[in-house]
């Protein structure tokens, strides 16, 4: 009896100890953090893929949608909603592509083909005022409908049947695959688009719908902060681990690090001072990036830096050394070349492109002292007076502080006035051409060196100084339309030497991406061009 009963104990003290464990489990599983905090140094303005081009813009969508194909860990280009990475046919000149039949919209839209169609065809579109028509050149008729001259229908995409796109080129395009990658060259919800209206699509959560892992809520169009969470109808919403993402604009790096201490924020972006306290921070991450900010100098008609004398003086005056160690401090290095280090290497000389084509980016006071009076000489000035604008985050602030006092404590008879920006403000000074410098950054889209040089052709949209010469516009033309790697790789070269030569723009520095990451988190992409990909992100 007392053995049957001692039995009947260890069954129940078994079945409890079950229990327990199993509501261990649920309590855990439950606690496991399933939110994700994040930052933006800019607003976000829109969410239309098709008109704008901003850091804050591309990064959300980035994580708010799918295209054809997408970058996986290696920066490799694998499938996303086509079904697999296409050849093309035709001497290199056509791809035709498969979607995948399930992919729907946050709004339970199905995606198909006409979809890409009809975002392509607003891309190129000049009514629809879009800034990134450059990277469509080379597909069918894309730089004549963007020159207004025959009609978006007419651009080189079609839709055959429901899932089934086919893409027609001038030529073939080594880095195709690779460019259509970009946010540009996401799909769009054709009916829903067409439903809410172009001027309202993309300005607010209510006007926007994604095919991606998450949607985006809480965003009025003028928030500083707003939300993504997990779109149920991903055709790999089980991959997704993640419920939220909490974007917040922070432009001061002391704010960026105390949010991050007090565990507000995830993955924090610093720079400047507060970057190198924290050079030994456990939690600091360095991401190498594609990335180079420059001077944008404006050569319209009229302007005192239409003359070559006075950029190249700017340029030899700027101490980068200087800049990137005592006024950055967070591993950015001097730039002696527009395309970054890292970003392709020329597989006809077997060195990095960036390294094959800098120049010296010593600081030499008397050359530019001599060239400021010639240059001032030319014009037929005696003095004046630059207006030097900067977006309204922190380093750029200090940035451009800095190279307002460099120009006017070495060089003489000129004064520069520094207007600190937000976005929009700033994108609109430099479309109407209301500045002589703009501090601005190029952040590759893609790792190629045609998609930096390509972005400062004659006319090109994303060319806000202005800059024109006819040998640099040849080169690229001819690295685009290249038959052969040797002659692709050797434009390339010459394109970025003319640049240099006649000062088409002033490189500053490399971008080194400090970032503090809380413990536990795993699973984000860090591409070395495009955005940061956190919709696999998990905690463990």
């Amino acid at each position: 009896m007392k053995r049957k009963g001692l039995g009947k104990l260890a069954i129940s003290l078994a079945i409890g100890v079950s229990f327990l464990s199993a509501c261990s489990a649920k309590t855990s599983a439950a606690k496991q953090k399933t939110t994700l905090n994040l930052m933006q140094t800019s607003e976000l303005t829109t969410l239309d893929n098709t008109n704008q081009a901003t850091m804050s813009e591309f990064s959300t969508l980035t994580n708010l949608d799918e295209g054809l194909y997408k970058l996986n860990s290696q920066n490799e280009v694998v499938p996303a909603l086509a079904k697999k990475v296409a050849k093309p046919a035709n001497g290199g000149k056509t791809y035709t592509i498969q979607l995948r039949k399930n992919a729907r919209w946050s709004n339970g839209d199905q995606v198909t083909a006409q979809d890409f169609v009809y975002s392509w065809r607003r891309s190129v579109d000049p009514t629809n005022k879009p800034v990134y028509t450059y990277v469509f050149s080379g597909i069918k008729n894309a730089d004549a409908i963007a020159a207004g001259k025959i009609s978006p229908t007419q651009l080189g995409i079609k839709a055959i049947g429901k899932y089934k796109l086919q893409i027609n080129l001038e030529h073939p395009m080594q880095s195709f695959n690779k460019l259509v990658t970009m946010p540009v060259f996401l799909p769009q919800d054709k009916a829903f688009v067409q439903k809410v209206g172009t001027k309202k699509y993309g300005t607010n959560a209510k006007y926007t719908v994604s095919n991606g892992a998450f949607k985006i809520t809480k965003w009025t169009g003028v928030d500083d902060s707003y939300s993504l969470v997990k779109n149920k109808y991903y055709y790999a919403k089980n991959q997704i681990k993640l419920k939220k993402i909490n974007y917040t604009t922070v432009k001061d790096d002391n704010t960026a690090y105390n949010l991050f201490k007090t565990n507000k924020l995830d993955d924090a972006t610093v720079s400047g001072v507060v970057a190198q306290g924290l050079q030994n921070n456990k939690n600091l991450k360095k991401v190498s990036r594609a990335w180079t900010y420059y001077l944008q100098v404006n050569q319209g008609s009229g302007r005192p830096l239409a003359n070559a004398k006075l950029r190249k003086a700017i340029s030899l005056i700027i101490n980068r050394k200087e800049l990137t160690q005592k006024v950055l401090g967070d591993g950015s290095t001097a730039a002696g070349s527009f395309v970054s280090p890292k970003t392709a290497t020329d597989p006809t000389t077997g060195k990095d492109f960036s390294k094959e084509t800098a120049v010296s980016t010593q600081q030499n006071v008397k050359e530019a002292k001599e060239l400021w009076k010639e240059g001032l000489a030319e014009i037929g000035k005696s003095s004046v007076t630059l207006n030097l604008i900067a977006e309204d985050t922190e380093t750029q602030n200090k940035v451009a502080e800095y190279i307002q006092s460099a120009i006017q404590s070495n060089l003489n008879n000129v004064t520069v006035k520094v207007q600190d920006l937000p976005a929009k403000s700033l994108s609109n000074k430099k479309a109407a051409g209301e500045f002589d410098l703009s501090l601005w950054y190029w952040l590759a889209d893609y790792a190629d060196p045609i998609n930096y040089l390509g972005i400062l052709t004659t006319g090109n949209s994303m060319n806000s100084g202005k800059y024109s010469d006819h040998s640099f516009d040849s080169y690229v033309e001819n690295a685009q339309t290249a038959k052969t790697k040797a002659a692709y790789w050797s434009n390339l070269r010459n394109a970025e030497n003319q640049l240099q030569k006649t000062t088409g723009i002033i490189p500053l520095y490399y971008v080194k991406e400090d970032h503090l990451v809380q413990d536990g988190l795993n699973g984000v992409i860090y591409h070395t061009a495009g955005f940061a990909d956190y919709t696999r992100a998990y905690w463990k």
